[in-house]
């Protein structure tokens, strides 16, 4: 996936804006800019009351962290084979669940210790990961939702997500919220709200001036990637690929007139 982002960004097959129309457009506000690892190539965030994890990238530099939501200071880290490059996460009970790209294998961890439990493997590429209760949610870059067995990675299902009626592919980084996903889409600066029953985008969020100079300016790959949601507060912690700040952000509810279009 990573490869191909500068034929993306030169071809600009971000989210085209008409295709937003039928998508509620929501607004967001600051609430606090956090220190962030600019080394760390995010791949997936999960917050677990004060404790947040983080699955980082890139083959020979993966990893799976605990870090401090505050300060940004990394408290504990795993190394993953070299020959690995980590990707989405969730946490299922006391358990880290950890994609890998190409491997077609997930690793399962104690978050307690980070002891690795075990493996499993599934088809396809790993893009991100999400826990809703019941069933992990994943992505791999197309326009398709798979729903799994959140203990041995089983396929259970599919869905194919659009927007506005149109497919909607480069889904990474996943997030759970009370029966909805929240998905980065990839090489853009816009997060979706997707319904896992019928795959269709209700929201879209355009985060496009949330950090300046934008982390991508200095390196192509340094895209916006990562939601972390915080039940306590109802905000979302967003970071990227190599962004220097973890940014805590609110959504506002939306003007039933506006509309993307």
């Amino acid at each position: 996936m990573h490869r191909l982002a500068v034929a993306i960004a030169a071809l600009g097959l971000l989210i085209p804006s008409a295709s937003l129309s039928a998508a509620d457009r929501l607004e967001w506000e600051v609430v606090a800019r956090r220190p962030h690892d600019s080394a760390a190539f995010t791949q997936g965030l999960v917050l677990d009351g004060e404790q947040l994890y983080e699955s980082t990238g890139l083959r020979g530099r993966s990893s799976l962290r605990e870090v401090d939501p505050r300060s940004g200071r990394v408290l504990r880290i795993e190394a993953l084979p070299d020959r690995l490059f980590g990707e989405g996460l969730a946490l299922v009970g006391d358990e880290l669940v950890q994609l890998t790209w190409q491997a077609g294998l997930a690793r399962r961890y104690d978050v307690e210790t980070f002891e690795l439990l075990g493996t499993h493997a599934y088809e396809g590429e790993g893009w991100g990961l999400c826990y809703d209760g019941e069933r992990l949610v994943m992505s791999d870059g197309s326009d398709r939702l798979s729903f799994r067995d959140p203990h041995d990675l089983r396929l259970q299902g599919t869905v194919a997500v659009t927007l506005d009626g149109s497919p909607l592919d480069q889904l990474n980084e996943l997030e759970c919220v009370d029966g909805e996903v929240w998905a980065n889409v990839w090489f853009s600066d816009s997060i979706v709200r997707i319904d896992p029953d019928d795959g269709r985008v209700s929201a879209v969020v355009d985060l496009a001036g949330l950090i300046e100079p934008h982390p991508s300016e200095a390196s192509a790959g340094a895209v916006l990637n990562g939601i972390a949601y915080d039940a306590v507060s109802d905000t979302f912690l967003v970071t990227g690929k190599r962004w220097p700040e973890l940014i805590e952000i609110r959504l506002l509810e939306p003007d039933a007139a506006a509309r993307w279009g």
